[in-house]
């Protein structure tokens, strides 16, 4: 299968395009966002990387730079290195992850990527003779680290990095402040947040949905972007980010607890089997 069959892609206008991978029939399928700067291009998250996503921008004509000129540099920024979001970074040359996940990208811990694949997810095999069993994030060594207050330039748009980590703990979020954009990876979705993964931690997570909240609060946000799922707006996020910090009682963190502790579990052994395969 090509590239060009296993992703699709849709604009969004103002340089973004938000990208999924076709056949892999998730919940955990992520979204990936190519951003257009008129010196830089940026591809957040990049998927499992079955097929590659530089071939795929190439061939879709996504990176064809106006007037005929030379293709700008393609930055691949991870929200996180879950396998959702980090299998596709093998396929680029320049990639950026926050300082706290990048010792797990760079050896390829796939007990930290949470890597967990279904037969069952993926419609249509990528390549003859193509098993989930042999799934893999693959070691990438990330060429930019990123921390708390970075700025990403593209060019005429710059992209501010906002570690917020409770999903993971390198988990971060990358703020268009002039367009007033969130690119929210897996922080904040319109769906049930996870935090009982091995990385997760809860009180992080609360302390990151009052920063969401401080930036509807200020106006400094009308579109949120997410790692997951539907486009939404500031109300929604409000009312998201609220809703967890209410929840994340004595019980919520009781009953975390034995999650985090099953899937460490279950994680191990699959990725075990792996490992001797």
């Amino acid at each position: 299968m090509s590239a060009l069959e296993w992703f699709a892609h849709k604009p969004l206008g103002g340089g973004i395009f938000w990208i999924q991978e076709r056949f892999y029939e998730s919940g955990n399928r992520a979204n990936i966002w190519l951003v257009r700067g008129s010196q830089r291009d940026v591809v957040i998250d990049a998927g499992l990387g079955l097929r590659s996503l530089p071939d795929y921008l190439r061939d879709a004509g996504l990176l064809a730079p106006p007037e005929g000129a030379g293709p700008r540099p393609l930055l691949a920024v991870a929200t996180h290195v879950h396998f959702d979001h980090s299998g596709g970074l093998q396929h680029f040359e320049e990639v950026a992850v926050h300082s706290a996940e990048a010792a797990a990208l760079q050896s390829g811990d796939n007990f930290e990527a949470v890597t967990w694949l279904a037969e069952r997810e993926v419609a249509r095999p990528p390549r003859p003779g193509w098993s989930a069993r042999q799934f893999r994030v693959p070691p990438v060594r990330p060429s930019r680290l990123l921390h708390e207050g970075d700025v990403i330039s593209l060019g005429d748009r710059q992209l501010t990095v906002m570690h917020m980590p409770g999903h993971s703990r390198g988990s971060i979020c990358l703020h268009d402040k002039d367009r007033k954009i969130l690119f929210s990876g897996d922080v904040v979705y319109d769906g049930s947040m996870i935090d009982w993964l091995p990385y997760s931690r809860i009180s992080d997570y609360v302390a990151s949905c009052q920063r969401l909240m401080e930036l509807v609060d200020r106006g400094l946000v009308e579109k949120v972007l997410p790692g997951h799922f539907n486009i939404f707006g500031a109300e929604r996020l409000y009312r998201l980010a609220s809703d967890y910090i209410s929840q994340a009682g004595v019980c919520h963190k009781i009953s975390t607890c034995a999650m985090r502790s099953i899937a460490s579990v279950a994680l191990r052994v699959a990725n075990s089997r792996i490992t001797s395969q």
